[in-house]
């Protein structure tokens, strides 16, 4: 196997000027990005990871913000705060309540994150490349994640259907087989994309703002770009803050496509299902005016900070521990 000559120079000039062992690791160049020849099941293998924590460890508080965007809920299901809803919800419904959809969330966010995160690393690296001759491009960022997105909710739109139908106040399903089922047996396997494009029209830009201010935050806080806890954390918590506030009216609509909440429905006189963003739209306005599209937005920035704070800074760590090994293997060991 022959080794860049260029590359191993670099690398050993980085090495004399470190003699500790317990000094940060720089990398050499970037390390914003894994090594080119890192295979695809690796980048999907960080993304997986990244995403199931990152939807699990915040889970309770994702149940609350589906209650809180009720249009109109029952009485017993009205919270002023998420503390408050939680400790409501566990009092009277029992303590793995708020957990209830957590199995579909994590079945859909391990492959749904691995295609994600895999393509962005990819569309971001060859934009870059194109833009600015391989450094830092805003422009590739927020097109990396909205085309990443695309590829995300076609896996994860059908699992979001289910989990939020499941966090519903009185939900009728007695578990997940038996909500599957009765979904597709009384509206159909389409149900289960209904809401796709409202999906796609919130996370486009979700994600785009979501990048772009992650990458912002960097220019910042980490500006050489070496491995730093500190700062992914603050930069995903800051990017999942941003992002959820001005993407929540777009999600309070897709809350009502995915679960087609009954009684709101009624209310406007509408028989069947309620399709369509503009009907959603419509609909929001029509029961609660302008202050609907807001139902929610603390639970979901409350959710967001740190769950994407968590999703980057696994995913950040993994990025620097394989670049790290794959380093020390080109190298070699020292001379003996």
């Amino acid at each position: 196997m022959e080794l860049s000559s260029e590359r191993v120079v670099v690398t050993l000039e980085m090495s004399q000027t470190k003699s500790k062992d317990d000094e940060p690791f720089d990398g050499v160049g970037d390390y914003e990005s894994l090594p080119p020849h890192v295979s695809v099941t690796t980048h999907m293998t960080a993304g997986a990871v990244a995403g199931i924590l990152e939807h699990t460890v915040m889970y309770p508080v994702d149940s609350v913000k589906t209650r809180m965007q009720c249009l109109q809920p029952d009485p017993n299901a009205q919270y002023r705060s998420v503390y408050e809803a939680l400790k409501r919800i566990v009092r009277t419904e029992g303590v793995f309540r708020p957990l209830r959809g957590l199995n579909i969330t994590m079945m859909g966010a391990g492959p749904a994150h691995a295609l994600y995160f895999a393509c962005y690393e990819r569309v971001k690296r060859s934009l870059s490349d194109v833009i600015q001759s391989g450094g830092n491009s805003h422009l590739a960022n927020g097109v990396a994640g909205s085309v990443a997105t695309v590829l995300h909710d076609a896996v994860m739109n059908p699992a979001e259907v289910i989990k939020q139908r499941m966090q519903m106040y009185n939900s009728p399903y007695r578990g997940l087989m038996d909500c599957i089922q009765t979904v597709t047996r009384t509206e159909g396997v389409g149900a289960f994309y209904r809401s796709y494009s409202t999906q796609l029209t919130m996370n486009i830009p979700f994600q785009a703002v979501h990048f772009i201010t992650y990458e912002l935050m960097q220019e910042q806080l980490n500006p050489h770009r070496h491995y730093h806890p500190g700062s992914h954390i603050v930069s995903g918590a800051a990017a999942g803050a941003v992002s959820a506030a001005i993407t929540t009216p777009l999600d309070v609509c897709k809350t009502l496509l995915n679960t087609q909440e009954n009684v709101a429905l009624s209310s406007m006189n509408i028989s069947g299902h309620l399709t369509g963003m503009a009907n959603a739209f419509r609909t929001v306005y029509r029961l609660g005016g302008m202050a609907a599209f807001f139902k929610g937005v603390q639970a979901r920035v409350i959710y967001q900070m740190p769950s994407t704070a968590i999703a980057w800074s696994v995913y950040e760590f993994f990025k620097y521990f394989l670049t790290k090994q794959q380093l020390e293997s080109d190298t070699g060991p020292g001379p003996m």
